[in-house]
């Protein structure tokens, strides 16, 4: 039996989902991790779009969390430059932006989703949840 706030389940097997978070704010990467935590997922961090597309390259992803406003490489440039070689990974935004025409920048980047801080940690659970669910 299987506590579903302990693991990620993809339909048949289990597996626990490593998600990258990037944000250059250390209070946030901690909010997001203790969040994540809480659903049983290997959470890894990065500082900034060029430190989160450096790790990107090491290991994969089931998802990737960033912010926009970053300094280095912002999150657009980082969404632009994983999509290069990764177009299938799901990635969300979670930022203070709420201005429609970055909005639709980040759509046009590659991003599947807008999060806008500060967030709920069980709401943002719950969406990283779904989004797991759809991609699996």
């Amino acid at each position: 039996m299987y506590n579903a706030m302990s693991e990620s389940i993809i339909p048949g097997k289990l597996k626990m989902a490593t998600i990258l978070a990037v944000d250059d704010s250390p209070t946030v990467r901690a909010m997001v991790q203790q969040a994540l935590s809480m659903g049983g997922y290997k959470i890894i961090v990065a500082s900034d779009g060029a430190e989160g597309l450096e790790t990107f390259s090491h290991q994969p992803f089931d998802l990737v969390i960033t912010d926009i406003n970053m300094p280095i490489m912002d999150g657009l440039t980082l969404i632009r430059e994983i999509r290069k070689s990764n177009d299938t990974v799901p990635i969300l935004t979670l930022t203070t932006e709420n201005d429609e025409t970055v909005k639709a920048q980040g759509q046009e980047a590659g991003a599947n989703g807008w999060l806008v801080k500060p967030f709920n940690p069980m709401s943002f659970l719950d969406i990283v949840q779904e989004v797991l669910a759809r991609t699996a």
